[in-house]
């Protein structure tokens, strides 16, 4: 980048301050100009599909409980370490069942590890933005809140429970046999490692690696 000096101002622009008129135009200029500010709370933007907003445990349509079931990959990948699980096994089945699930949401770093691990989507971010609060208790939420914010989440929003795919379940560019089978859900187009608007160089690598195949 050149720079270069600044030119020395003349003697009418001295007297006249002419720098000063200069930024009070500017100012008369921005004065009726269209205002960008938002009115909020009256005007509230509506955040995009992925937002990570509020948790939430999402509650199974059947049983009516979290879907969870306790494998603990959310909070072994957790990186603040603010999510806390307890469990017990069932006799003669073995199955997990969730006696705890806590998130401690003002240690929470929003970066969606937890839902992008679970393997059965019971964890989420929701577009929810709207929980300030006065004390550290009121956003420590238990397994009963983290049900009733999904609950909260799906009538705010409008979205089918059943239907609802967040991007953290399903990320772009995976590929669906990756993933577990409760997470192959149908997705828009552009979701699928097909459908990506740049995913030339990935379909001309999935045609190498199935010629080399086909080779051996």
């Amino acid at each position: 980048m050149l720079i270069q000096p600044r030119p020395k101002r003349s003697l009418l622009e001295t007297v006249l301050l002419f720098e000063i008129l200069q930024g009070m135009a500017l100012t008369l200029k921005r004065l009726f100009s269209k205002p960008v500010t938002r009115q909020y709370p009256d005007e509230k933007r509506q955040p995009f599909l992925g937002f990570r907003g509020k948790h939430a445990l999402v509650r199974d349509p059947q049983t009516g409980e979290s879907s969870c079931v306790a494998c603990l990959r959310c909070a072994t990948v957790c990186p603040s370490q603010c999510i806390y699980i307890r469990y017990h096994e069932e006799e003669g089945s073995g199955r997990r069942v969730v006696d705890r699930y806590d998130i401690e949401a003002l240690r929470c770093i929003y970066c969606g590890y937890c839902a992008e691990v679970c393997p059965v989507n019971a964890i989420v971010l929701t577009e929810s933005y709207e929980y300030s609060a006065y004390d550290r208790q009121t956003n420590y939420f238990d397994r009963g809140r983290l049900l009733n914010n999904w609950d909260a989440f799906v009538k705010e929003s409008g979205h089918d429970p059943v239907a609802y795919v967040n991007p953290f379940w399903r990320p772009r560019g995976v590929d669906e046999a990756t993933l577990a089978g409760p997470r192959r859900r149908k997705v828009p187009e552009e979701w699928t490692r097909a459908g990506q608007p740049v995913g030339r160089l990935c379909r001309s690598q999935d045609s190498e690696v199935l010629a080399e195949g086909v080779q051996r």
